[in-house]
């Protein structure tokens, strides 16, 4: 039987796990808080298969299926706006490819969106994109759910316990050495300083994300992006979750608090764009991973080692696919993704010296 470790127990890392107890592996799962405490827990929740890309698109219907599955899916369309000319025809460029890769999308004029959702202040809007099948995730349930997957597939999962790597396939914890045939690191952004100690360096860049909740808003309203402003927002539950304010950070030095230019901001972008004039609940941040070139770093880094990061938000959208493709990857079985993933993916297509920004002006506004 194959031991593998993952470290990491957030959303990815978690799928990953249950995916290789049900092919059969021994795994351990090491998280050295609690599960779902980096990224995953933090994370806004928004799921779509709404991706140009024919392969993003097709990670992204195996990923929704898997939740559909769970029960943990909540239908909620997603909507995405342009407010000039280039961003309009970005959108329409988008929607054509979306509807080549069987994505249930369409554009709508300004009125027509207004008429679908009264709340939603139009003046300004070139054209929006409304993609059908998207939903909503709560993370809470996610983390609870796959770890439950795990466990029941015959994984071990080890909370409050810190790991590092004395070798690629050598995990120590707590002054206690263990071997396994492999690991895999999927943990945030602490991956490229856990595999840097064993000779790897990762294209990944940690940023600060942050994200508000508000009161209750009396308004039925999609999951929603602003391309020209870089905004988003989601219902929850009787309110609204709304995000951006991404910057770069030093991940040792970094507030788990929201700013307060970041929360006035917010409240005045929903203001300018709804009918709604909500106050802030509560608001937090948290940090996420980019690439270079805004694709994650998803595979093979060295003898018995995989890796699994720089998701630039997208993380908990995508791990029940992604955990589906590293399980069949670590123990050489097929998947469906195999086909044309790894090239996507590799994270072996850096060599972790590249400079590149992660991120745009989060105070951009229209």
């Amino acid at each position: 039987m194959t031991a593998v470790a993952v470290v990491g127990g957030g959303a990815v890392g978690l799928a990953t796990a249950g995916a290789l107890a049900r092919r059969g592996a021994s795994v351990t799962v090491f998280e050295r808080d609690e599960l779902g405490s980096g990224a995953t827990g933090r994370a806004a929740g928004i799921c779509y298969d709404a991706f140009a890309d024919d392969v993003d698109a097709s990670v992204a219907r195996a990923a929704l299926a898997r939740y559909r599955d769970l029960d943990l899916f909540e239908p909620r369309p997603y909507v995405w706006v342009a407010r000039d000319a280039c961003d309009a025809r970005a959108v329409r460029e988008q929607v054509d490819q979306m509807r080549a890769n069987g994505v249930a999308v369409e554009t709508l004029s300004p009125a027509a969106l207004g008429e679908r959702y009264p709340a939603l202040v139009t003046d300004g809007v070139e054209v929006a994109g409304l993609a059908r099948d998207a939903g909503l995730l709560d993370p809470e349930r996610v983390v609870s759910t796959l770890a439950d997957c795990a466990r029941e597939a015959g994984a071990t999962i080890e909370t409050g316990t810190a790991a590092s790597l004395a070798s690629p396939t050598t995990v120590e914890t707590g002054g206690e050495t263990r071997d396994f045939d492999a690991v895999v690191v999927a943990a945030g952004q602490a991956t490229a300083p856990l595999v840097a100690t064993v000779g790897v360096s990762l294209a990944v860049k940690p940023y600060r994300a942050q994200a508000m909740e508000t009161d209750p808003v009396a308004a039925e309203l999609p999951s929603f992006y602003d391309a020209t402003a870089e905004f988003y927002w989601r219902p929850n539950g009787d309110g609204l979750l709304v995000g951006n304010g991404a910057h770069e950070v030093d991940p040792t030095d970094w507030s788990r608090d929201a700013d307060p230019e970041f929360v006035e901001r917010s409240l005045q972008r929903v203001v300018r764009a709804t009918t709604l004039d909500p106050e802030c609940e509560r608001s937090w941040a948290g940090l996420c991973t980019a690439t270079p070139d805004g694709d994650p770093l998803v595979g093979r880094v060295g003898d018995g080692l995989w890796v699994a990061t720089g998701w630039q938000g997208h993380g908990l959208m995508r791990a029940p696919a992604i955990g589906e493709y590293l399980a069949a990857d670590v123990l050489d079985r097929p998947n469906p993704l195999s086909e044309h993933l790894p090239g996507r993916v590799d994270p072996e297509r850096f060599d972790g010296s590249e400079e590149f920004t992660a991120l745009g002006d989060p105070t951009r506004d229209w």
